[in-house]
């Protein structure tokens, strides 16, 4: 008698530990009103298209971890377009209105137009059009621009960590110029992917010097600059606290040399701090991710891109809706599923961070969090 098959999985799929919902039995349609065990409703759905990027940032892939022999995930583990729009209409009845495609870095995933296209065709239950962005390093931009316009894509958020080109080449650990990324913005700027938006993590010690000349470079233009708090997501970029630079620090800074005013933020569960220049010369946000947490209106829900459902950028597990995808399930019964895992919810890690353990963090040995080029941001 011989063996029977054996299935093979890829080590990569087995990274991070995930369970299959449960379908319920009896459940009443997606209302569109679905709040989680805190209150928060569900508005804004990040999707991870690939977990490759052409970048090795040290806070996000660091090129001792993430080199040439790297496992990633293989082609027949990613959801498909189809797949990925039959899931986005699950969310989209339960009342997300925002979706942002992200990686690793989104523009490498062949065809992305096409993805886009699809989403474009979904409208809320209220017959209104979703609010489809895209998170990118900037560089293919220039090259897509355009294409992504045409599709279908409203806006834009461009990484870039330094104005000057010596640190910028030195951050992203790839050798590739600013000058390219800038071609890109101003492309984006061109075909009317607005508002655009700029967002810089700021590392102490690294590049907290281009704070003041990314501020210049973007003042009087369209474009929303944005600073970000280095973040200890995951374990492998080796966070310390005495890395971050507080948003407090930042706006200090930037007020010293161009005097600002705080302004009302754009709708509830926004994580950007707005302030305005008094001069008129634009906006610009700062992100506190570490030292002022805003768990208490996060309404945002994360899909990798093998359609594992993380519920908080900090999680540790997922809910492995893709084995629903390609089981026997209807789109009622995955809408069900979807519905009782998001009232099920309570993460709210950044609030509670200050008070772990210092043995609870990943590298510590704690819980394994899930990382930020796996997820998106």
């Amino acid at each position: 008698m011989t063996d029977s098959p054996r299935k093979i999985i890829p080590l990569a799929d087995l990274r991070y530990a995930s369970r299959v919902p449960q379908v319920p039995a009896q459940a009443a349609a997606p209302s569109g009103l679905l709040s989680d065990m805190l209150g928060r409703p569900l508005r804004d759905l990040r999707i991870s298209v690939t977990d490759r990027c052409n970048f090795r940032c040290n806070y996000c892939m660091p090129s001792e971890i993430f080199d040439k022999d790297y496992a990633f995930l293989p082609q027949s583990s990613l959801l498909s377009f189809e797949e990925i729009t039959r899931l986005a209409k699950v969310f989209v009845a339960h009342g997300v209105e925002k979706i942002r495609l992200t990686g690793g870095e989104p523009l490498l995933r062949r065809h992305l137009e096409r993805l886009i296209e699809m989403l474009a065709r979904l409208q809320t239950p209220a017959g209104k059009p979703l609010d489809i962005t895209l998170t990118t390093n900037g560089s293919l931009l220039a090259k897509k621009a355009q294409s992504l316009k045409d599709a279908g894509l409203r806006r834009v958020t461009v990484s870039l960590d330094a104005l000057d080109d010596a640190i910028f080449r030195r951050m992203n650990d790839a050798d590739f110029p600013v000058a390219s990324v800038l071609q890109g913005i101003e492309a984006a700027h061109k075909v009317g992917l607005a508002p655009l938006k700029v967002n810089m993590v700021v590392k102490r010690g690294t590049n907290d010097d281009q704070i003041l000349p990314l501020a210049r470079h973007f003042r009087h233009t369209d474009t929303v600059l944005r600073f970000i708090e280095y973040m200890d997501v995951g374990a492998t970029n080796g966070w310390r606290m005495d890395q971050v630079l507080p948003s407090a620090q930042v706006i200090e800074r930037l007020n010293a040399e161009f005097p600002l005013t705080a302004i009302d933020p754009n709708y509830s569960g926004e994580t950007a701090e707005r302030w305005r220049y008094l001069d008129g010369g634009g906006e610009i946000g700062v992100i506190s991710s570490v030292t002022q947490a805003f768990c208490g209106e996060c309404n945002r829900a994360r899909l990798s891109t093998e359609g594992k459902l993380f519920l908080c950028l900090f999680a540790s597990q997922g809910h492995d809706l893709r084995a629903l995808l390609r089981g026997s399930y209807s789109d009622e019964q995955i809408a069900a599923a979807v519905g009782a895992i998001w009232q099920g919810r309570s993460d709210r890690y950044s609030e509670l961070r200050a008070a772990l353990p210092p043995d609870a963090s990943p590298a510590s040995g704690g819980p394994k969090r899930v990382e930020m080029s796996y997820i998106g941001g």
